[in-house]
């Protein structure tokens, strides 16, 4: 496929910098692929060419284990990751499996579905993790928590956002969509959770969140990479509050996520760089500078220049 635009996520930042171990090298980085089909291999069904497709993390299960058979494919131990075990969407062009790549609205603009890919399909996965809980604490507010607000909100439920102390502008972001509350993530809330899903990559939120949950609450992690979880009392734990995690994303998650999100006014705030100034997004997003989403964007073959590697 011929790649428009491919979002930067901190996941890549982690393989960047050597914090997700066991990376495929050389490597092109980047799973927040959107694109339009430019070639099809022999015997793929279903796609044609010109279609706008997405290609997220989880690029491809081997189809027969007891997870793959059970809707649980994201668990397959010889499962391959796009811009991890497998090249990904910093370039101009990406092979992909065609069962794993999402048809994506052709008229809406490819940068801003970036990260409908991966931080709307993890957001998604997150929250269906916490079943019909009615009150929702995110903790972090970035570009998984901005999206999933939205849609937690179009669903009826309850926001309460918790950022780092002192980010007034993420938290004026929250309110804007239509969070009930917003502050500091070490700041009491002033209401007993149903769930809380854990978005940045500290390990000293879970406990916190078990404490604003109520009884039978749920805490979902929802990284792939956290610092470790210091000691907690099992008080916290107790009253069958429930500590989970997710993991990568099923081809449900996808198909699910895609039609629900094409059907709301989903707002995603990004960032533009063209492919050639990849590694400038990465520094950004290492910084904490970004004001949105990094999304890389290619205008033409042969114009943004070779693909960025790590």
């Amino acid at each position: 496929m011929r790649i428009e635009a491919c979002g930067v996520c901190r996941t890549d930042l982690h393989v960047v910098d050597g914090e997700l171990h066991e990376p495929r090298l050389p490597l092109v980085p980047g799973h927040e692929i959107v694109g339009t089909v430019d070639a099809i291999g022999p015997g793929v069904d279903g796609v044609a060419r010109g279609a706008r497709v997405g290609v997220p993390w989880l690029a491809s299960t081997c189809g027969h284990c007891r997870f793959c058979t059970s809707g649980r494919e994201n668990l397959c131990g010889e499962a391959r990751f796009t811009g991890y075990t497998a090249d990904g969407g910093y370039a101009e062009y990406v092979v992909a499996r065609a069962e794993a790549c999402i048809a994506l609205p052709a008229h809406r603009d490819a940068a801003e579905l970036a990260p409908w890919l991966c931080a709307g399909l993890i957001g998604y996965r997150a929250l269906r993790a916490a079943g019909d809980a009615r009150r929702v604490g995110l903790y972090g507010f970035g570009s998984a928590a901005q999206l999933i607000a939205q849609v937690a909100r179009g669903q009826g439920r309850e926001i309460y956002a918790l950022t780092r102390r002192g980010d007034a502008e993420a938290q004026a972001r929250a309110l804007a969509l239509g969070a009930a509350w917003a502050g500091a993530s070490d700041a009491p809330l002033p209401v007993e959770l149903d769930a809380a899903l854990i978005f940045a990559p500290v390990g000293a939120l879970v406990p916190k969140a078990l404490s604003d949950v109520g009884k039978g609450g749920c805490v979902v992690c929802a990284g792939i990479h956290m610092s470790d979880i210091p000691s907690f009392p099992y008080s916290i734990l107790w009253g069958e509050r429930r500590l989970v995690s997710v993991a990568n994303l099923t081809r449900r998650d996808g198909l699910e996520f895609v039609e629900l999100a094409s059907r709301l006014p989903l707002e995603a705030r990004i960032v533009r760089y063209p492919l050639e100034q990849a590694n400038e997004a990465l520094a950004a997003l290492r910084e904490g500078t970004l004001a949105g989403t990094a999304v890389l964007t290619v205008d033409a073959p042969g114009r943004a220049g070779a693909a960025a590697r790590s």
